[in-house]
This record gives structure tokens, sequence and C-alpha cells, in this order.
């Protein structure tokens, strides 16, 4: 068991995702115990990044159902082929096949568009199914998708049942906008992903941004600490403490000062009210990083205009 949790770990290192003891636990546990793996969190926290990273440790295909409001099994499990299927009979207007025999082939899996959920069950391997943000689909959704994952077959009324020769590994996340019912977290295994504690951070940064230096990487760390502890509409995530990072190595900085975070909010914020709310806390967020005034008179000098030109 050690050997496999310390394989685990390994193979997430390589896909260049910074994990700890919980989220290699939830991982292990999850492939061996083969039972979906239910995670929750912040927007922006990896949480999708682990279902790409484990597809990529595992060397299988990522099948990813994007979940919203108004999802419903059509879409989500097989639609056919009507203007396929509407072709190919004018093409056999004048056949001589049974009225039997021409119904079998316009049902038949050559005019079945298969959506993600009939993707995984019929795939060739096991694959990595994502059902990502499953909290923005409705309650109906939920129901149906519990049959689909504690039997893991399809009816199809044309055709008859299609079982899973490979059972998924199955990841679902969830932002909770909602609460997911009882039924659907009892069938699964759960993992909880906060906001990174600041080495874990800083290891992401420096793990994800090629040419980001140790000082930069940990003030803008801290920076983004010192942010989510504010009363904000849209609370940065990792996703943008890296954005925040490449564009600052786009803009070759090497340290942050005043006016380049200034002229640089619109990459980690996404809202106006948050933007003036930080830009009016702006000394003392700096302060709290160890920034306190500007060390430049403008952020984009024609040193760095020139250097980002001739990149």
């Amino acid at each position: 068991m050690e050997a496999e949790f310390k394989r685990i770990a390994r193979m997430l290192a390589e896909q260049d995702y910074v994990a700890d003891e919980s989220i290699v636990t939830a991982l292990f546990l999850a492939t061996t115990l083969n039972r979906p793996l239910l995670i929750e969190g912040p927007a922006g926290v990896g949480k999708t990044e682990i279902a790409k990273a484990m597809a990529r440790a595992l060397e299988t295909d990522l099948i990813r159902l994007q979940c919203y409001e108004g999802l419903d099994s059509t879409t989500a499990l097989y639609e056919w082929n009507y203007q396929h299927q509407l072709l190919h009979i004018k093409l056999e207007e004048h056949s001589t096949k049974s009225i039997e025999e021409k119904e079998a082939e316009i049902f038949s899996e050559r005019f079945l568009l298969k959506r993600p959920l009939l993707q995984a069950i019929t795939h060739h391997k096991p694959p990595v199914l994502l059902i990502d943000e499953l909290d923005r689909a409705d309650e109906e959704f939920e129901s149906f998708l519990l049959e689909v994952l504690s039997d893991w077959q399809i009816t199809i009324p044309e055709i008859g049942t299609i079982r899973a020769s490979h059972i998924p590994y199955v990841v679902l996340t969830s932002n909770r906008t909602r609460e997911l019912s009882d039924a659907v977290r009892r069938r699964c295994l759960y993992l909880w992903i906060d906001y990174p504690d600041f080495e874990k951070e800083v290891a992401i940064v420096k793990q994800k941004v090629p040419g980001v230096n140790d000082r930069l990487a940990e003030q803008i760390t801290r920076f983004m600490e010192a942010v989510r502890e504010m009363h904000l509409a849209k609370v940065p995530g990792v996703a943008e403490t890296l954005d925040w990072a490449r564009a600052l190595v786009a803009l070759h900085r090497d340290v942050l000062d005043q006016t380049v975070v200034e002229q640089t909010l619109g990459v980690i914020f996404k809202d106006r009210q948050d933007i003036e709310q930080v830009r009016m806390n702006l000394e003392e967020l700096l302060q709290k990083v160890g920034v306190s005034s500007r060390l430049t008179p403008t952020a984009f000098s024609e040193d760095t205009i020139r250097k980002t030109t001739e990149d």
C-alpha cells in the first residue's frame, strides 16, 4: 500500500501538480476502491486540475461533462444524429429492405452521438470522467446521475442496455453554490480543497510560472493572502495568482511596487467594486507584503516596453 501511495504522489509531481498528503490519500483511495471522488472548495483552487493531472498520470483519456443549469440526460448521455438519419432514409427510399431492416439501420450506433457519460461507459479503457461543477446542475440531473454511477449501464430504447466494460475513474467537483444531495455524497469519497497555505502556494507559483524569482513569488503570495482576508465579491483563487505571476514575468518585474500592482489589478480581479476596494486599501495591503512606497515612477518604463516588444 505504501508503495502505491508513493507512486501516486510521484505521478502527480511528474505532472507538475503540487499535492499535499490529503489529496494523495483521496486519489489513492478513489482509484483503489473504485469510488467516485467528490471535490469541493472555493473557485480557482485546483479542483478541476486534479482530474486533468490524474488522467495524464494514468495515461488515459479525460472525458469532461461541464454542468450548467438546465442540463438534462440527453445532453449528458446521447443524442441521435437526426440529419444523418434523414439523409440515410432519403437515400434508401427505393431500397427493397423491409421497414424493420430500415429501422434497425437508422437506429444503430453509426447514427448515435455519444455524449460524455456514454463516451465514458463505452471507452476502450478506464478513462477519467470529470463531472465539473455539479452544483450548477438541477437536482433532477443529480437523481439521473445516481443511477448511472450505481449501475454503470445505460438503456437506449432503440438499441438496448449498454454496460460498461471498464468502469471510469470519476471526479465530481462543486463550488458549493448550492448543497448537493445526501444521496450523491454517500456514494462518493470526499475531499475539501481550501486556499493553499503560504509555502504551498509559493511552490505552486514557482512550479507553474517559468522565470519567476523566489522574492517575487513570495511577494505575490503574501499579497494574495492579504487580499483573501477582505470581503470581496469574487475572492481570487490560485488560478488568479498564476495569471498575475505570468503577467508580472511578462513585464520583466523582479519585485512588486505600488505602481505595477495598481496597473495590473485587472489581472487578479474581475469585479469593478473589488478593484476599487483593493485600490483604496492598497497601501495597507502592500505594507503586509513589505512594499511601502513606489519603487519606480511607472510600471511600464521604456526598458520594460522595449523588452516586452523584443520578446
